[in-house]
């Protein structure tokens, strides 16, 4: 588990914008039930998340059509409901950072690390915007 005034900075960088922090199971089973489309993102102390995936995210809500409901969970601090969030993007496995789009529940669309690792955030914003025109 890492530090709370290490990831502190890192778990702004998506609440300051309006993600909502998940840290328990249940908050997650909430989130994703609730009707019309999410996005998870799987947050990371990683450099890929830093430089790639939050900003790749934040970009991605500069769309016409954009997600109902903004939400993430934090690897290796939120242990719990990173595990609930990861049952629910089966049969992916586990990776962070990850971002994964659901409609009423049901995955629709996933960010894998290898997908992250290495893009810059404009293509992962590019991608993400592409699954919300589909599906949001």
């Amino acid at each position: 588990m890492y530090p709370a005034e290490l990831v502190k900075p890192m778990r702004e960088d998506l609440t300051n914008v309006g993600f909502e922090e998940l840290q328990t199971a249940e908050a997650v089973e909430v989130a994703i039930a609730k009707e019309g489309t999410t996005l998870v993102v799987v947050n990371s102390v990683c450099g890929c998340a830093a430089a790639n995936a939050r900003p790749g995210a934040k970009m991605s809500l500069q769309n016409d059509k954009k997600p109902d409901h903004t939400v993430t969970v934090f690897a290796g601090v939120d242990r719990e409901a990173v595990d609930k969030a990861r049952g629910y993007m089966i049969p992916f496995p586990p990776s962070s950072p990850s971002m994964a789009l659901f409609k009423n529940g049901e995955l629709v669309h996933m960010l894998e690390r290898h997908h992250i690792e290495g893009r810059p955030a404009e293509l992962i914003a590019e991608n993400l915007k592409d699954a919300y025109n589909e599906h949001c």
